[in-house]
């Protein structure tokens, strides 16, 4: 989800990380793509120059909202990609007690429907060798975020110039993720999807003019980019024809309840958007194309701001041709894109996303977080997670295995020669702590850095970017104390474990996953037509 409400630790930024600047150098390099031509920035002290802002695809808007991504229009001259684009839309996430089928965060001012940009740093314009290139997907639970909150010169950096980096926008919330029967009759469910898969097909189309090489794409992404990384690999059946990637990372990946597009509950939804937009009529779809973009923007804040607590209203679903079946059942069948994957979890990934000044009864929240689940099962899960302690802290057990750890090991399960598997732990390690320190100038949902050891940041992010580049975090860009890091398998459950000592010296080693998350997992894996996951 990418998202770290209740983080609250001191940030140092690395001084070894600087933004591109644009009085750097008073030649900047310009591209044509065809249908544009993109004057970007060229930092000389670091050879990197970035583009950002360019327009990937037509604005969504008017007859195009709620449609697939279409090419965007030609323009004549030359075009900034000097500043970064506007944030879609943004939303929140649920703050309800209940599950009616978060707090509010603080947006970017500046938002628009009108947000299909992606941006590129490279620092290989004029190379005759075409990099490896990492396409980074942000998170925020398919509601908040967007491109300009990560720097792609930073990995560009960390991998010590061997990759091009690009970072996507894509529609959030209901302009994202709005299903229902009359969206899939005269639109496109999974809209957000379907962007950030135009975004890597205009990858595949473009990226060899910035020095990518668009056989060696690398897809990465955090929390719901981590998720949005699990649909591309599930994507069509895990056939996509041609490949739009080799590799993907995932950093905490987020999977929700996903329901066929037109259960009931996201229908319902879809008709409460409707009630709220006043397009109770015989062509619904069509009245909310011309509800004007300001409204629908409430309309989907207050929906999010209604859902169960930590939880997100708007998120993907199954809709028959991009993403043919549950996600579980793809992985199970390894059903899969790409070749290899790196996935990584944080010790704790579900206490920012339940209330801890609330007292729980675990049966009930579970029925909550899960409405298809009845009692039987959800006594089950009481009696499961009881050794564990408190009932608050069963519940973040519970939010955090069922949403972000247990999907990350069907992931493996799907890859079982050919994964990796990493562990953030250094304390609290809550959800999104990790993210500083391979992105160190981030901001965005009060990211702040919590363990400040060069040799331990060092380590971390090279773990990534030499995975990126080489499809092996042994085989190191840049030096650092990481030891042999062992493939995960079903067998061996071998996975890197990212910490630091009682004397805060750094402790990266490998171990042995957890057999009773494993069992915890199992377990979740056979209510999966419960829990629509």
């Amino acid at each position: 989800m990418g998202l770290f409400p209740l983080i609250n630790v001191s940030f140092l930024l690395l001084s070894s990380i600087h933004p591109v600047n644009a009085a750097t150098t008073p030649t900047n390099p310009v591209v044509d793509l065809g249908y544009a031509r993109y004057q970007g920035v060229l930092d000389t002290k670091l050879s990197i120059a970035a583009f950002r802002g360019i327009r990937y695809g037509a604005p969504p808007t008017g007859s195009l909202r709620f449609q697939a991504p279409a090419v965007p229009p030609h323009v004549a001259g030359i075009q900034p990609a000097v500043e970064d684009p506007p944030q879609c839309y943004q939303g929140a996430f649920g703050a309800s007690p209940t599950n009616p089928f978060a707090s509010r965060d603080e947006a970017d001012p500046v938002q628009t429907e009108d947000c299909l940009f992606l941006s590129v740093y490279t620092p290989a314009l004029n190379s005759t060798v075409p990099l490896p290139t990492v396409v980074w997907i942000h998170g925020g639970g398919f509601a908040l975020g967007g491109a300009s909150q990560y720097n792609g010169a930073e990995l560009v950096q960390e991998s010590d110039n061997k990759v091009v980096a690009v970072t996507i926008n894509y529609r959030l919330g209901l302009f994202g993720f709005l299903a229902g029967q009359e969206v899939k009759d005269g639109g496109a469910v999974n809209a957000g999807l379907l962007d950030q898969e135009f975004a890597l097909k205009w990858v595949q189309k473009n990226i060899h003019r910035f020095g990518g090489d668009p056989s060696k794409v690398t897809i990465w992404g955090q929390s719901a980019g981590a998720g949005s990384v699990l649909q591309h690999i599930i994507a069509h059946n895990g056939r996509t024809n041609p490949p739009l990637f080799r590799a993907a990372i995932t950093s905490s990946a987020f999977l929700p309840s996903q329901y066929l597009y037109n259960h009931t509950i996201p229908q319902t939804l879809f008709n409460k958007v409707v009630e709220q937009a006043g397009c109770s009529g015989p062509t619904p779809l069509e009245c909310l194309r011309g509800v004007d973009s300001a409204s629908l923007a409430n309309i989907n804040l207050n929906t999010i701001l209604a859902g169960f607590q930590g939880t997100f209203s708007f998120v993907p679903v199954v809709d028959g041709s991009f993403i043919t079946q549950s996600p579980t059942i793809a992985l199970a069948r390894r059903k899969v894109n790409g070749h290899v994957l790196l996935a990584v979890t944080n010790t704790d990934e579900g206490s920012s996303f339940v209330n801890q000044g609330a007292e729980y009864n675990v049966t009930e929240y579970v029925r909550n977080l899960f409405p298809l689940i009845g009692e039987k099962e959800s006594q089950e899960v009481a009696a499961l997670y009881a050794p564990l302690g408190s009932p608050l802290e069963q519940v973040n057990e519970i939010m955090g295995d069922t949403i972000m750890k247990c999907p990350t090991y069907s992931l493996l399960n799907a890859f079982p020669t050919s994964s990796y598997k990493a562990a953030y732990a250094i304390p609290p390690a809550l959800h999104g702590q990790d993210v500083i320190n391979y992105f160190p100038s981030i901001t965005a949902f009060n990211a702040v850095l919590i363990y400040n050891n060069s040799a331990f940041i060092n380590a971390f992010a090279d773990s990534f970017l030499s995975f990126a580049v080489n499809l092996n975090p042994n085989d190191k860009v840049r030096p650092s104390i990481t030891p042999v890091w062992k493939k995960w398998s079903p067998a061996s459950q071998s996975e890197m474990v990212f910490n630091k000592t009682e004397l805060d010296a750094p402790a990266i080693a490998p171990d042995f996953t957890s057999s009773a998350l494993l069992k915890r997992c199992e377990f979740w894996n056979s209510v999966r037509h419960l829990t629509a996951q």
